[in-house]
């Protein structure tokens, strides 16, 4: 079986930005509200942060439970990993999600800052200042054999499509609007010509819109 190159769960307002402008440390997204782009995923069942018993199922449920499904490494961008620029002032900051990243697997950070590798949990961070075919070929090797999944943000998702090295996309377009901060795209219709579309709305009535891509 070949490594897949996956984009999983990942969130655009309805005119194509993944996140805000201004992003900080108390507003990872910027301006955007997170609770309204990533309503449909938190109403699920299988929500990891639900502390509450129920949930909705159905296929947001599913696009939910299956998002670490045969993941064996994580790619994502500087910004995704924290709010910090240029070289790393404080090496002390390790992310957003505390003693206990939800990745479970080596997650490679694309930055121009190169800084030590370190672990949390299960997680083990690598600092890499690479041109995407390099990243994925060191996300492959450290997989063990399963997919990569490309995290995000949407300048990093972009690169890696502008690349030609993603195999599928999960889209989940939210109906609000940003106006400005980081595009993953003017309109899906422009990765028409490299993938097939599905296009599923929410059945959960958020008002969500699914886009599923596939190589063609």
């Amino acid at each position: 079986m070949p490594q897949l190159l996956r984009v999983q769960n990942f969130n655009v307002s309805r005119d194509g930005f993944g996140a805000g402008e201004h992003q900080s440390l108390e507003r990872p997204f910027g301006h955007a509200d997170p609770g309204t782009m990533f309503a449909w995923a938190g109403a699920t069942a299988s929500w990891p942060n639900r502390t509450a018993p129920g949930g909705s199922r159905g296929l947001d449920d599913y696009l939910t439970r299956d998002f670490s499904h045969h993941i064996g490494a994580e790619i994502m961008g500087r910004n995704k990993f924290g709010p910090q620029r240029g070289p790393w002032a404080d090496h002390e900051w390790r992310g957003w999600w505390g003693e206990e990243p939800p990745f479970h697997t080596p997650v490679f950070v694309l930055t121009h800052h190169p800084r030590p590798s370190f672990t949390l949990s299960d997680t083990t961070f690598h600092f890499v200042d690479a041109d995407p075919e390099t990243v994925l070929a060191m996300a492959r090797e450290a997989a063990g054999g399963k997919d990569v999944r490309l995290g995000g943000g949407a300048t990093t998702v972009r690169a890696f499509l502008d690349a030609d090295l993603v195999d599928t996309l999960h889209v989940a377009v939210s109906p609000v609007e940003l106006g400005s901060g980081s595009r993953l795209w003017e309109s899906p219709e422009d990765l028409l010509d490299r993938f097939h579309r599905d296009v599923v709305p929410s059945p959960g009535g958020s008002g969500v819109v699914h886009h599923l891509f596939w190589r063609k």
